[in-house]
């Protein structure tokens, strides 16, 4: 599953993966809940990994049970989570979340933490901007002046805030 995800374009532009912790599985059955929490900011292992992303994958489909949402919290509310199986969300793991109560049927899913080679979450944001621009540039108009100037400047951004 780690391999699969580091394969995965828009995870890798997302997350620019550099550790992370193994998967681990989880199955909510009705009356199971995970409380409000933040993850940990340092992971022990080998080699250590710091949290700066968490994520979830749904392994089970949303209508075979109820409840079992995964919610962050945000300046804007309260962002429930319930995605087909397959489907990931990526988030911040300073992020306060919890899972909510389930109800009926049984919420399976992989969960997991990252450590980025872009510590800063907002230059992640850019670069995955800019890469997203870069790939709808070349798909549009091919090799161009333009797509070099743009990729030249997403590479030498990665150089800059890249931590190794």
């Amino acid at each position: 599953m780690t391999a699969a995800l580091f394969r995965h374009p828009q995870f890798e532009m997302a997350a620019r993966p550099k550790n992370m912790k193994p998967v681990m599985f989880s199955r909510y059955e009705p009356g199971m809940e995970y409380g409000t929490h933040v993850d940990n900011a340092l992971m022990s292992g080998r080699p250590p990994v710091r949290s700066d992303l968490s994520f979830t994958l749904f392994l089970a489909q949303p209508d075979s049970y109820d409840g079992g949402e995964l919610v962050v919290e945000s300046p804007a509310g309260d962002m429930p989570f319930k995605l087909p199986a397959g489907s990931a969300i990526l988030y911040p793991s300073s992020s306060l979340h919890h899972v909510a109560p389930v109800t009926r049927g049984a919420r399976i899913a992989a969960v997991s933490w990252v450590q980025s080679y872009v510590r800063d979450p907002a230059r992640r944001e850019m670069l995955f901007d800019l890469e997203t621009a870069r790939r709808s540039l070349f798909e549009r108009e091919g090799k161009s002046r333009e797509f070099d100037l743009v990729s030249k400047t997403f590479a030498n951004l990665l150089r800059m805030w890249a931590e190794l």
